[in-house]
């Protein structure tokens, strides 16, 4: 790609762009379960603010445009759920998911102290499972979301950030 995409930390000014976003991208998942009611499409931009102010949120941009967006946070059992990966569906195929997740789980790692990181997605969602699987991660057991549609839950530990430290 002649364009050069960057990946950062969001910031305030990220949220509506985020928002916007993740609506775009979350239309095939929601037609792959026919469930309009999924959580990053019902997610407020409010919500959305919030989690760019509390929790581990980065960007991937092209120019001034928020081509892609993640999630993660530490949850108490130190592990990092990591969620909401998304990426603009005319810049899928490109390496910017592996991207945003590998930044995600850096910062949770040295910043934030997860020992592991975990990620759901839904069970027939297989872009994103064949995208997890290759950067590391396996199953490691089934959920159901808030939403009801069946998940996949899989984890990956994070030492392989302490020996860069």
């Amino acid at each position: 790609m002649g364009m050069s995409v960057t990946i950062s930390a969001a910031t305030e000014q990220d949220a509506e762009q985020i928002f916007r976003l993740q609506y775009l991208c979350f239309q095939s998942e929601a037609a792959l379960y026919a469930n309009y009611r999924i959580d990053p499409l019902v997610q407020t931009l409010d919500s959305v603010r919030e989690e760019v102010a509390a929790d581990c949120v980065f960007v991937a941009r092209l120019g001034d445009e928020v081509v892609g967006s993640v999630r993660g946070r530490v949850t108490e059992d130190g592990a990092a759920s990591i969620g909401k990966l998304c990426v603009h569906p005319r810049l899928q195929g490109h390496g910017i998911g592996a991207r945003l997740l590998r930044a995600a789980e850096s910062a949770l790692a040295e910043q934030r102290g997860a020992k592991r990181f975990r990620l759901y997605t839904g069970h027939r969602s297989e872009g994103n499972l064949r995208l997890y699987r290759r950067v590391g991660y396996e199953t490691v057991g089934t959920a159901e979301g808030t939403d009801g549609v069946p998940m996949i839950v899989l984890e990956k530990p994070a030492e392989t950030y302490a020996t860069t430290a």
